[in-house]
């Protein structure tokens, strides 16, 4: 089930983005340059009853295929190895990491089998650079340090236009 008071037009767009209904949406937690969903909050317990950590999970196909060549390109082993040497960087980070768990606390009852467990990584890794770059998008900058980092890193994703408007049946 998701909220709904999220737009039909919406929950249509993010499936065609998703190729799949969506899940446990609470709320777009960011719209690219072109007006489009690319960021979704999600309940931390999905409507089936599993446990779902992924708080702000990026939608947008172009956004996610940028996201995928930058780990492609050893980003996240960089970051993880700068996260071992910097103490700076790494409270930073264990701070974006607080930040996430706040922020899905908010949404309501604890699930116990993720209690403490945010998501990509965070606190002491680089495993997802998705979730750190959706991080980023929702809450802005200055949160998440390396989901910054990725997300200045990433190209135009939105140049071109959207990814494409859902079908829309005539019959």
């Amino acid at each position: 089930m998701n909220d709904p008071t999220i737009a039909r037009t919406d929950l249509d767009w993010i499936e065609h983005q998703l190729g799949r209904p969506p899940r446990g949406i609470v709320a777009i937690a960011h719209r690219c340059a072109c007006g489009c969903p690319t960021v979704v909050r999600t309940l931390p317990r999905l409507p089936d009853g599993t446990p779902f950590p992924t708080s702000f999970y990026a939608t947008c196909p172009r956004l996610t295929g940028a996201i995928s060549t930058l780990e492609a390109s050893g980003m996240m082993k960089e970051m993880s190895e700068r996260l071992q040497a910097d103490p700076v960087l790494a409270e930073a980070y264990r701070a974006a990491h607080e930040d996430y768990l706040r922020r899905r606390g908010e949404l309501g009852e604890p699930v116990p089998e993720i209690d403490g467990i945010s998501a990509g990584g965070m606190p002491t890794r680089v495993k997802c650079l998705h979730v750190l770059v959706a991080h980023s998008l929702a809450v802005g900058p200055g949160i998440n340090p390396l989901g910054d980092e990725a997300l200045a890193a990433l190209p135009e994703w939105w140049q071109g236009g959207c990814c494409g408007a859902p079908e829309k049946d005539d019959a």
